[in-house]
């Protein structure tokens, strides 16, 4: 029987994961079980005492988690950059984003907008239309998501538009990407690798760091919204 290995993984790296995965144990004889969610719900369950083996999440998230020991000292390795960006259900015209005044009209003008309460985007997006002088507005007509991917409640006709990081939106089929945000407003986090400090398996743990860190693993980052961090 293959021994259970435990992840934390973020949902910007969803793709990549379940890609990587059955490969990875078959070669290492382990059944990977992978809680996904945001930075947020990572940092949430890690305080309240669950274990994990491996946990990825914002590099940020993974210097908290190791100034508190629960990760391992030194073991924080840099994985991806996550832009984020808006979609829209396939199908539907695609509305400009492509600068800070395109946005604000784009906003203004949407009957619904849906992005995320606690995850790096979400809490970014609350910024942003904060900035714009415009989060009254867009408040009155928003689906936030408690948690999970935003684009299912575009798919599900919930919101006409939805943002997040791009890696998450990708992970959605029946939306179309519109684009990236401005670069004037755009948020680029990096998600990062870090061992549990009581992990039983801290050798697959490093085996499995690398195993996303191979010229395969970047090829599927970069078709998934994400710039891969050079090994």
């Amino acid at each position: 029987m293959n021994a259970a290995f435990k992840v934390l993984g973020g949902n910007a790296l969803r793709t990549l994961l379940l890609d990587c995965l059955p490969a990875f144990d078959r070669a290492n004889g382990v059944a990977t079980i992978v809680d996904f969610g945001s930075t947020h719900h990572t940092l949430e369950v890690m305080r309240a005492g669950q274990a994990a083996d491996l946990i990825i999440a914002t590099s940020g998230a993974i210097d908290e988690l190791t100034r508190e020991g629960k990760i391992i000292s030194g073991t924080r390795t840099d994985l991806a950059i996550a832009g984020i960006g808006a979609c829209v259900r396939t199908g539907q015209s695609r509305p400009d984003i492509s600068s800070v005044e395109a946005l604000k009209r784009t906003l203004l003008n949407a009957k619904s907008v849906a992005y995320s309460k606690a995850g790096q985007s979400g809490i970014h997006f609350a910024k942003i239309i904060e900035q714009l002088g415009i989060a009254d507005i867009v408040k009155a007509k928003a689906k936030i998501n408690p948690g999970g991917l935003v684009g299912e409640l575009v798919v599900r006709g919930e919101a006409e538009l939805g943002f997040q990081q791009i890696s998450e939106l990708l992970a959605v089929k029946g939306v179309d990407v519109v684009g990236p945000l401005p670069d004037a407003l755009q948020l680029n986090s990096v998600f990062a690798a870090g061992i549990g400090t009581g992990t039983q398996h801290e050798k697959t743990a490093q085996a499995l760091i690398q195993h996303l860190r191979t010229a395969h693993a970047a090829q599927i980052m970069r078709d998934n919204g994400l710039t891969p961090v050079a090994a």
